[in-house]
């Protein structure tokens, strides 16, 4: 563990230990990366033991092992996903992943089209919402000084 980043939970062999280690490490870098350092560490700051486990997966799992993976780029994994929390309804998530798009160099219009797209086969009311979740988080992003216009 460095630079006071969490380890993964050792419940397993050590060779099987190692290989969780690498993936979380690798999930943590690309998570801080997409999604910022300060959320990231909220996270794991505001995570109890009994939601640990699952910030453990999805930093594994999500981001070490499948945004990890060399078939598609940052940007296109961030359009993906705006497009299926949208069709998921997931508010939450879909903020954090407006930003993170943002970092990975996706244009606001582009965002728009991704989610009119994903309201045509997902439903309006998930469209409209969606976009009303997208227009909050650029806007805090402009304020923050994180996207020009």
């Amino acid at each position: 563990m460095s630079q006071g980043k969490p380890a993964a939970e050792d419940t397993s062999s050590p060779t099987s230990a190692q290989a969780r280690q690498a993936l979380f490490d690798q999930g943590y870098t690309i998570r801080s990366d997409v999604t910022g350092p300060q959320h990231v560490e909220r996270s794991w700051t505001n995570a109890s033991d009994f939601a640990r486990p699952m910030q453990e997966l999805a930093t594994q799992a999500g981001w070490g092992l499948i945004w990890g993976r060399p078939g598609l780029d940052r940007r296109t994994r961030s359009l993906l996903n705006l497009a299926m929390l949208v069709a998921l309804g997931k508010s939450t998530e879909l903020a954090v992943h407006v930003k993170g798009a943002v970092r990975n160099g996706v244009t606001e219009t582009e965002i728009q089209e991704a989610i009119m797209q994903a309201s045509i086969y997902a439903g309006l009311p998930a469209g409209l919402e969606g976009t009303r979740v997208a227009e909050r988080a650029l806007d805090e992003l402009k304020k923050e000084g994180g996207l020009k216009g």
